[in-house]
């Protein structure tokens, strides 16, 4: 039977003396060690620190709270099994804050993770792989969280504890040791792979060797990733009692009908492979491949991923690439036609192209971007309306089409103010039949 009589003045005075600290440590923490701590993480250059803070803030002042309200609470002398019943509860409640801190604490690795690494390895599988541990883990705590909290009630739970003691240890210790190396392979191999093609393409611009980095990461590392991955299901698979030689005979067997009836798949992959190895492009290169034009966002063994400037994703298996145009890989070539009237002083007019071209590369936002001045080659052609004259000049790569629009922009505010004229189509409309005019000799031979 429950009872309370027992419970004076002086017994509730204690229990308060033992909270109050606590609940003033946990004001404490909430109000002046969460803002030093989120100043520190402010001047770091991860966001890792700022999401584990705002996951875990909560979470750490109310387990402090719960903490001071346990102790005061259990020191009350509770009579009969009300002070069990109480116990117990707040056992419960501290192993569903723990799932919840584990939960939270995942959550944030799996955000920094999928925002500052797979951002920079590009790799197909990295956000299967995320989205996939965060489903699976917080069930994992979450069923951990239910068999503890059932133990407190004296639920039979000896079957799934031999089988987790026995096989679920092995399974986890698998899970754990399957993510770390996903982990470090996308989070390490990027890095790796950078500094391995930095070291190999000295004097290269940075912009080359990132392109190169990204574009093996994606591969390599997609590679690595899909190993990883089945080797750890493989083990699993036994560990769950499952034979695994059937299952690798079949996957042979399977291999060998995908190479006889999947040719076409066969070939892509191979010509990824010396898409790859030849460096042919890269991912943020603009390449015109299968008739199609675009920026490379993806490449893996089987296909290119294009995005055209109407936005339009194009998937172009690589076994349909005959030939390959990038224009980007080192420099980009400027190359434009400019129109003058044939009434125009050429001499005059290459001389004003030339005076804008030259202010172009000599200002601070637009000579990081030219390699080499943009200036008149020649005259180009005669057309129908005006005499085209040619310019060239080298630029960073992918940047060529900025310096052409301002070259454009540039020129025609200049021959507006020189008075050079830029010739478009005329036409000129007959209406009727005029009557020719007569020579002298036929009028006076119509009079006679």
């Amino acid at each position: 039977m429950f009872t309370t009589a027992s419970i004076s003045m002086r017994d509730i005075l204690y229990a308060l003396a033992i909270a109050l600290p606590v609940f003033v440590f946990a004001g404490l923490f909430y109000f002046i060690l969460r803002v030093i701590a989120r100043r520190i993480a402010a001047r770091t250059s991860t966001v890792l620190d700022n999401m584990l803070i705002e996951s875990l803030e909560w979470p750490i002042f109310a387990g402090i709270v719960l903490t001071g309200i346990y102790f005061a609470v259990l020191h009350l002398p509770w009579k009969g099994s009300l002070h069990f019943e109480i116990s117990r509860a707040f056992h419960t409640a501290f192993i569903i804050l723990a799932a919840y801190v584990g939960i939270a604490l995942l959550d944030s690795l799996y955000r920094w993770f999928k925002l500052e690494v797979t951002s920079k390895t590009q790799t197909a599988l990295d956000d299967l792989i995320v989205g996939t541990l965060r489903v699976v883990t917080p069930i994992l705590i979450i069923l951990v969280a239910l068999l503890a909290a059932l133990e407190l009630f004296n639920v039979d739970t000896s079957v799934v504890k031999d089988w987790l003691v026995v096989h679920g240890t092995r399974i986890g210790l698998i899970l754990v040791l399957s993510v770390v190396a996903l982990f470090l392979l996308g989070f390490a191999g990027s890095k790796a792979i950078r500094a391995f093609v930095a070291r190999g393409a000295s004097g290269q611009a940075e912009e080359e060797v990132r392109k190169r980095a990204d574009t093996l990461s994606s591969v390599l590392i997609t590679a690595g990733q899909v190993f990883i991955i089945v080797i750890a299901a493989f083990i699993v698979l036994s560990e769950l009692g499952i034979n695994i030689a059937p299952i690798m005979a079949g996957a042979g067997v399977v291999g060998i009908a995908i190479g006889f009836g999947a040719q076409s798949l066969v070939k892509d992959l191979i010509a990824g492979v010396f898409i790859i190895m030849e460096n042919q492009y890269r991912v943020g290169d603009v390449v015109k491949i299968a008739d199609i034009s675009g920026l490379v966002e993806q490449i893996n063994l089987r296909r290119t991923m294009l995005r055209d400037l109407d936005g339009v994703v194009h998937i172009v298996p690589n076994g349909e690439i005959r030939v390959a145009s990038n224009f980007t890989k080192e420099w980009s070539r400027v190359n434009l036609n400019i129109s003058v009237s044939y009434g125009t002083d050429l001499d005059h007019a290459i001389a004003v192209i030339n005076r804008v071209c030259q202010e172009i590369a000599q200002e601070p936002e637009w000579a990081p971007l030219i390699i080499k001045t943009p200036q008149v080659l020649r005259v180009d052609n005669l057309g129908e309306s005006g005499i085209d004259l040619k310019i060239l000049g080298d630029t960073k790569p992918i940047r060529q089409w900025d310096v052409m629009g301002e070259i454009r922009k540039r020129v025609k505010k200049a021959f507006d103010e020189e008075g050079i004229e830029i010739p478009w189509p005329h036409t000129k409309v007959f209406f009727g039949t005029p009557i020719p005019p007569q020579p002298e000799a036929m009028k006076q031979k119509g009079t006679e």
